[in-house]
């Protein structure tokens, strides 16, 4: 169901003071309704990815205008300690990773997630996940090392044998502290869309670019020869301007054409725009999106940030797009037509055939392949991989 125009308007309206788009003296005109619903529009933030933001901005309303203080503490004890304690645990454990990597000579680049944290006005306010890397094509390798070791993580007899999971398109998988790691030998599913394999070549080429980076600290590691406490540095590569883009842009539409995104997503676009858009070769970036049918969803994208989330205008590249189109895509992030996976198969293959022919505009959005090649070729990739179905 989609959420009611009071709920839709005062959400938007508290993430934009949560991000700092909006001032809070815009809250003066801003009448939230006296029978307002808070826990309906926490929900909305939960689902959304954007539970701690939300309380980024109700803590910039006037206190007239704020939820009945117990429950804004409740909240506070259940979003904001988990979202930051999270971010820290990443922390920790991607400079862990990397750490170990660069002792064996592999380098890691850190994909989504914790990159796009880093572009946010507070970073541990950004929930993170999963843990997504590439590592430069040495993916097989460092799995391989990975794999041969009783303990990654010198003098830890508490860590346990990692196990690589090898049954998965595009990426294996393995648990690290508590986080589960796609390693990337592919940057998307490249059996998903015949048109995949020619954008996956962009992207490779340009995951070649080492020079971003960001350093963090390794936990102090007893040293095995001298038993004497040791603090490191780690390098932890980030993804070029033009890479990151590119891969961003590409992953939002995979997810939207054949699932759904969320207004997270929206926002680790806006961020990185303003963090790093001076840095992009837009020329080079929108003619790829031309060449693959996504430059009309790529101004869409734009348009919420702009119209929605209150960026500047100026940061973006020029755009044209349908304004019945941009409310029908934020509706559907908002309140998606189809909603969770049946647990069963036979109720999962019947949900998922009526998703894809129920998304077929969304489809036409995100790609340049014909209806019929994507079918096949969705067909083919279960086929190839059973366990995603």
């Amino acid at each position: 169901m989609m959420p009611h125009s009071d709920i839709k308007e005062t959400f938007l309206h508290i993430i934009r003071l949560g991000i700092g788009t909006e001032a809070p003296e815009s809250s003066k005109d801003f009448v939230i309704p006296g029978d307002f619903n808070w826990n309906d529009i926490q929900s909305l933030a939960e689902k959304q990815g954007l539970a701690a933001v939300f309380l980024d901005g109700i803590g910039k309303l006037p206190e007239t205008q704020r939820p009945p203080k117990v429950l804004l503490l409740q909240w506070i004890g259940d979003t904001l300690q988990h979202y930051e304690y999270r971010f820290k645990q990443c922390q920790k454990t991607l400079g862990e990773m990397a750490g170990f990597y660069h002792r064996h000579g592999y380098k890691m680049m850190v994909l989504k997630g914790y990159s796009c944290c880093l572009d946010w006005p507070t970073p541990e306010h950004r929930p993170v996940g999963d843990i997504d890397m590439w590592q430069f094509g040495k993916q097989k390798e460092a799995d391989a090392l990975l794999e041969s070791l009783e303990s990654a993580v010198p003098g830890d007899q508490k860590f346990k044998k990692i196990k690589i999971d090898r049954s998965h398109h595009h990426h294996t998988v393995f648990h690290w502290r508590g986080f589960m790691v796609e390693n990337h030998y592919d940057f998307i599913n490249v059996h998903h869309h015949k048109s995949n394999v020619e954008f996956e070549a962009i992207l490779k080429q340009l995951g070649q670019d080492d020079s971003n980076s960001v350093e963090l600290i390794v936990d102090s590691l007893e040293s095995l020869e001298s038993g004497e406490k040791k603090v490191e540095k780690a390098k932890v590569y980030l993804p070029s301007p033009n890479l990151h883009a590119l891969f961003l842009l590409k992953h939002t539409m995979n997810h939207f054409a054949a699932e759904r995104i969320y207004l997270r997503q929206i926002l680790d676009w806006g961020f990185f725009v303003k963090a790093h858009g001076k840095d992009v070769n837009w020329d080079f970036v929108i003619e790829v999106l031309e060449r693959f049918n996504m430059r009309e969803m790529f101004n869409i994208l734009n348009a919420i940030c702009i119209e929605d989330f209150g960026f500047e205008s100026g940061i973006f590249p020029d755009m044209k797009y349908s304004p019945s189109m941009k409310e029908k895509v934020l509706n559907e992030i908002l309140s998606p037509q189809f909603g969770d996976l049946p647990k069963t198969l036979l109720p999962r293959v019947s949900f998922k055939i009526r998703r894809w022919f129920g998304s077929t505009w969304k489809h036409k959005l995100c790609y340049n392949d014909s209806l019929w090649s994507a079918l096949w070729s969705g067909i083919k990739n279960h086929l190839l991989k059973p366990s995603s179905i």
